[in-house]
């Protein structure tokens, strides 16, 4: 099928700059990006790219050059679903939160939507496209309802997820490790490839069918965060024996069997993708009566919960076992470095903590605005929106955030922060100044000789 239409149902942290890359390598294709949020739509064709809902390194520069020209952002789903010939679904996939499979089952009604309206739009022939993250088999549901609307419309569903990292996606989207393409219609995957093919190699291209797509995508984030969560256990050995986390990090990432890649030990993983897909592979695991690999794959979120909690004990027991009534500066909100997401991030259950002993939380972050972090901390509903506001303050100054404090908490490991003026910073706190480094990214040496009471993680 020739593709000169592709429609996008999502415009999030993968639809967006997903498509962005697509439109900016295939001029002759025109995109559009759909979405219910009128808000989010309004931002992402707002004239001042600083205010793009999304913030990725690269990302503003290429709306900027397709944007109006074969790039275009709508809330016209109808329209975008009926004039193209290609839809990628890209809708949340959040962990349930309510009935069978709470709390680990992926919930899929975003995606049935989707699939419904796709069905009683459609007049001509589709290639649908999964690109949200999906559990195993989801295809053969999108399958199911597309193919008994009654119409004679022909779909073709295939399975593409992401493979981004947050921070560089943009990037990642340039110069992909893969592309994985799964499907049953040989006609529909080479449509897909060759879009791919503008500006990725063939053999970097891999097709497979749509169960083992599906599969492969959960597997590499739970691989990638068994590393986290292994590095991250170590970091606690290290602390108990005098050896640094770092030098075992370094030792081991030598090995060409290891390599050097997610050894960073840090106050834990976070982002939309990892803890929600390894609960997706232990529910699929245990739906099959596979305990001992349910249990496996468990253990790694399990660890990865006791590295955020062992941070804030650690910070509380300092101060002298009470922060009630203490300012903690928390320097970094996202879940990483260059980008605004926040869902998952340490920070949150770190400060959720820490307000539960009545600390007064002062948070400084480059990218996320004061609105995302109540909401964060709302949803949580561990207190009340007025108790959070009472307790926590946002800053766009991060020496006014750290100014009086008894201690900060660098939870994002923002480069800029390695440049502040901490000499300042130290003559504004009150003492004894402690700085607990939850990334790993000042010199231990260098703020001791300044005068701060310096921990870090695995050292």
């Amino acid at each position: 099928m020739k593709v000169n239409n592709i429609c996008c149902i999502g415009a999030g942290y993968v639809g967006g700059p997903t498509m962005a890359v697509i439109a900016k390598k295939n001029p002759n294709i025109k995109v559009t990006i759909v979405d219910i949020n009128e808000e989010r739509i309004a931002a992402w064709n707002d004239e001042d790219v600083s205010k793009l809902p999304i913030y990725e390194p690269g990302l503003a520069e290429i709306v900027v050059e397709t944007r109006g020209k074969n790039l275009f952002f709508s809330t016209e789903i109808d329209k975008a679903i009926n004039e193209s010939e290609m839809i990628f679904i890209s809708v949340n996939t959040p962990t349930k939160t309510y009935g069978k499979g709470k709390g680990m089952a992926a919930d899929l009604k975003y995606v049935e939507l989707c699939a419904r309206n796709i069905a009683e739009v459609a007049k001509t022939d589709k290639i649908v496209v999964e690109k949200s993250t999906l559990p195993v088999r989801t295809a053969q549901a999108i399958k199911s309802i597309l193919h008994n609307t009654g119409n004679d419309v022909n779909f073709h569903i295939l399975s593409n997820p992401e493979f981004l990292a947050e921070g560089t996606a943009v990037q990642d989207l340039l110069n992909p490790d893969r592309v994985l393409i799964g499907g049953e219609s040989e006609d529909a995957i080479e449509s897909l490839a060759n879009i791919y093919g503008s500006w990725v190699s063939q053999e970097r291209i891999l097709r497979t069918n749509v169960w083992s797509s599906e599969l492969s995508k959960l597997t590499a984030n739970a691989f990638l965060a068994q590393r986290i969560s292994s590095i991250n256990a170590i970091s606690e050995l290290c602390e108990h024996t005098e050896a640094n986390v770092n030098e075992v990090a370094r030792a081991i990432g030598m090995d060409s069997r290891i390599g050097p890649k997610f050894l960073n030990a840090s106050i834990g993983f976070g982002g939309s993708c990892f803890q929600k897909d390894i609960l997706n592979l232990v529910y699929i695991a245990r739906s099959y009566g596979l305990n001992a690999v349910a249990d496996y794959w468990e253990q790694v979120i399990i660890l990865n919960d006791h590295q955020k909690r062992r941070f804030s004990d650690n910070l509380i027991s300092t101060l002298y076992n009470t922060v009630s009534g203490k300012k903690i500066a928390m320097l970094g909100w996202a879940f990483k470095k260059d980008t605004n997401d926040t869902r998952e991030s340490a920070a949150i259950y770190v400060a959720d903590h820490l307000l539960s002993e009545q600390a007064n939380i002062a948070v400084y972050d480059p990218k996320v605005p004061a609105k995302k972090v109540y909401g964060d901390l709302n949803y949580l509903e561990t207190r009340s929106d007025e108790e959070n506001k009472d307790l926590v303050s946002t800053f766009d100054d991060p020496y006014e955030a750290t100014k009086g404090a008894h201690a900060i908490a660098i939870m994002t490991e923002w480069d800029e922060f390695k440049a502040y003026d901490w000499k300042k910073i130290y003559d504004n706190m009150k003492k004894p100044a402690f700085i607990f480094d939850g990334r790993n990214i000042l010199d231990k040496a260098e703020m001791n000789k300044i005068g701060f009471e310096y921990s870090s993680i695995g050292k």
